[in-house]
């Protein structure tokens, strides 16, 4: 998707890859890894487009207030379905893109 095709509130979902000892509930497309101490698995994760940035990236908000920089043509990232906006709604409604900056688990910075 190009970032035109994104606006600012948008509820978007990205589906991150993780890797643990133990995956969480959230957890799908789980399959040990390597030696099978650990396992790889992904979790997806419920954001809102706080900004949409001219060099095709978009400034994303979690519920947490950290905010990433995604390239809007990242294949892990999509707009939110109808239906994903009834089921989960109080995951984005808990999003305030007025909290403080922080920057502990960034996708991306804000300079690459």
């Amino acid at each position: 998707m190009a970032a035109n095709q994104f606006q600012r509130n948008d509820w978007v979902i990205y589906r991150k890859q993780k890797s643990s000892v133990s995956p969480g509930p959230r957890a799908s497309d789980v399959h040990a890894a390597g030696k099978g101490n650990t396992y790889r698995y992904v979790v997806e994760k419920y954001w809102v487009v706080e900004e949409v940035l001219d060099d095709n990236r978009l400034k994303i908000c979690t519920r947490r207030g950290k905010r990433h920089w995604v390239s809007a043509d990242d294949l892990s990232l999509r707009k939110a379905r109808w239906w994903e906006r009834l089921l989960y709604r109080s995951r984005f409604e808990a999003i305030d893109l007025n909290s403080p900056v922080s920057l502990e688990d960034e996708i991306g910075s804000p300079t690459s």
